[in-house]
């Protein structure tokens, strides 16, 4: 058993509870709510290390192209997320959007004072398919937001609130580690939750000092086991995408096994919050299967199961 197992996970904090990250969530006027619509993540070093993992839909959203262009680098300095609108299937001129989104906010965090370029920047977005983004509203929500950028707690509140679409509740949960690293990440996710990840956006954070391999490790064990296994309706999302990314800050390089566990206890956690808040959900069902030859196989029998409409009825 690794001294994961032993760290305490609070759902009161998020992506700021590691040392070395900013955030911020305001109002950008994207969604006609007037609600927060616009997140910004920030790590300030010394380390970028960043990985990810998308959506398996053959359409994928232009926000997702984009971050897995960038994330070749294996580095990354902040992920800018809206709500309240994908730019998903809105073709070439989507993808510019997207662009124009990073080129903003890196040169924001270049007036603010740290030297960013568009290619460390994630851009996550999240609601309706098939418009275009208001970039006037934007570009305008970037200017702002790096401004309003948080140490402490409130900081990663306030992203996780922004977030939100038909989600009722912020979800977010920080593991601190008893060799003094932490992990935080923060999540959405309310309806067409199915795998591969099921819909939704994830940032995990981490003060360790690890590289991108190291992550990526992580990152892809954790989610195979928890976003992957779940299901609420069968659809597939357009923009699904978890990124981790690790400042370096606390100066500790834990065990391969120490990352993985602790990453994996993070995702199991918002996976949970991610099923009791999924749309229209009154009951939450655990299907396990034994005497599989494989796991793909166990895997294919209980999604065979829980997509059943008969079980289902039944239940």
């Amino acid at each position: 058993m690794t001294r994961a197992a032993e760290a305490r996970l609070v759902r009161e904090q998020g992506v700021t509870a590691p040392a070395g990250f900013r955030a911020a969530g305001i109002a950008a006027g994207i969604k006609a709510s007037g609600n927060r619509d616009l997140a910004l993540v920030f790590n300030e070093g010394p380390d970028y290390a960043a990985a990810g993992v998308f959506t398996r839909n053959k359409v994928k959203a232009a926000p997702v192209l984009w971050t897995q262009q960038v994330l070749t680098t294996g580095a990354l300095r902040a992920v800018i997320l809206n709500s309240g609108g994908a730019n998903a299937c809105t073709g070439p001129g989507g993808f510019q959007d997207a662009h124009a989104t990073a080129e903003a906010v890196a040169a924001a965090l270049s007036d603010w004072g740290t030297e960013t370029g568009a290619i460390e920047v994630a851009v996550c977005s999240t609601g309706l398919i098939g418009d275009r983004l208001p970039m006037d509203k934007m570009l305008a929500g970037v200017r702002t937001i790096v401004q309003d950028m948080a140490g402490g707690l409130s900081g990663g509140d306030e992203a996780a609130r922004a977030i939100m679409t038909t989600d009722t509740v912020p979800k977010q949960v920080a593991l601190h580690h008893p060799g003094n690293w932490t992990v935080g990440g923060m999540a959405k996710g309310a309806g067409m939750l199915a795998p591969s990840l099921a819909t939704m956006l994830c940032v995990l954070t981490t003060d360790a000092a690890v590289d991108a391999a190291a992550l990526d490790r992580a990152l892809r064990r954790a989610t195979a086991r928890t976003f992957d296994r779940l299901d609420i309706d069968g659809s597939c999302s357009t923009n699904d995408t978890v990124l981790l990314l690790a400042s370096g800050a606390s100066e500790i390089t834990p065990s391969q096994a120490d990352l993985d566990d602790a990453v994996l206890r993070v995702c199991d956690d918002l996976c949970a919050q991610l099923q009791a808040d999924a749309e229209g959900v009154t009951k939450r069902v655990t299907v396990t299967v034994t005497g599989a030859t494989s796991d793909d196989d166990a895997l294919t029998a209980a999604r065979v199961i829980a997509r059943d409409s008969l079980v289902k009825t039944a239940v």
